[in-house]
């Protein structure tokens, strides 16, 4: 029989053997806990590609409009992180002797809920700020594509009817972190996007949504206890595992339409991490406890940060060789 997993006594972060020392409200290691500082690839990745796209679609680079990409998506990650944090402890589901994953700030009482609720409150009027100035200068689709950006952050933990307590997480997750967050930065650059771009947003998104997929892995039994519907909750680990599957897989599978649409064959430099998208896939197949899934939740991120940086290379050399060869 499987000890239970005591949120008090895991370390923040499983790649680190020791456990942090105990901290008060508002140091640096309970703001590091809450701000969860590893996820943030989540938000780099999709930029990256976005402003790889934009550069091949222009020719040239917009380092403010790229800049103010990549702000505007760490804003939106850093919010979900928080919201989920405060969100998780107002609900008392920590208080579940099945609780797995990672402890939250405010459930240690490092961070009172009241300050990360403010905190919340002063990001989210600092992102609204930020947008708005974006929308000066770009128009309208920013408004449209920032206020669902950060309603959807602030709902995924918040609100009556959290997205986290429904099947629709990693759809959440595929729109905002792909769709969103690719077309929406090459968009910026450009004001424009086209068929590849589309793949290439499924791709990130995708990606992202399978490291969600771990999570709801990890939490399945605790979260089906306190009442969250998750796609893992509703299809059971079996399928769900499935869903994750084609979720890390499924981008492989587009690379080939977007060599075609690009016409250069460097789109397909993201397949060298095959092997490594299989082996990630049998250590799932072997986690038992929850700091193995954590470990691997870790790891996904950095996959999709290394999918991205193969993805943005490949269309970034592949127009150089084109421009190359026709000037020969």
């Amino acid at each position: 029989m499987k000890r239970p997993f005591a949120v008090p006594v895991v370390p923040p972060d499983p790649l680190v053997s020791k456990a942090l020392p105990p901290a008060s409200p508002g140091r640096w290691q309970a703001w590091r806990l809450a701000l969860r500082p590893r996820s943030l690839w989540v938000a780099l990745a999709p930029v990256l590609v976005g402003a790889a796209l934009g550069w091949r679609r222009a020719g040239a680079l917009d380092g403010w409009a790229a800049l103010a990409a990549l702000v505007a998506a760490l804003m939106m990650q850093v919010i979900t992180n928080l919201q989920n944090d405060v969100g998780y402890t107002r609900r008392g589901a920590h208080r579940s002797p099945q609780a797995t994953g990672l402890p939250r700030a405010t459930a240690l009482g490092w961070i009172t809920v009241r300050h990360m609720q403010w905190t919340v409150l002063g990001l989210t009027l600092l992102a609204t700020l930020f947008g708005l100035g974006l929308v000066w200068f770009k128009g309208w689709p920013v408004l449209v594509m920032g206020s669902a950006s950060l309603l959807a952050a602030l709902a995924y933990m918040g609100g009556p009817r959290p997205i986290a307590y429904t099947p629709f997480g990693e759809l959440t997750v595929l729109v905002f972190f792909g769709l969103v967050a690719v077309l929406g930065s090459e968009w910026l650059l450009t004001g424009g996007f086209n068929a590849l771009s589309v793949l290439a947003a499924l791709c990130m998104g995708g990606l992202a949504a399978s490291a969600l997929a771990i999570n709801n892995l990890r939490d399945w039994a605790h979260d089906a206890q306190v009442g969250r519907r998750t796609l893992a909750v509703c299809l059971g680990p079996l399928h769900a595992r499935r869903a994750h599957a084609l979720m890390l897989c499924g981008p492989f599978a587009l690379l080939m339409p977007m060599a075609w649409l690009a016409g250069s064959s460097l789109c397909l430099l993201p397949l060298l991490l095959w092997p490594r998208a299989r082996l990630l896939l049998r250590r799932l197949r072997r986690c038992g406890q929850p700091d193995d899934f954590s470990v691997l939740l870790i790891e996904t991120f950095r996959f999709e940060m290394q999918f991205a940086a193969l993805l943005a290379a490949g269309l970034v050399s592949g127009r150089l060789m084109q421009a190359w060869l026709s000037q020969g």
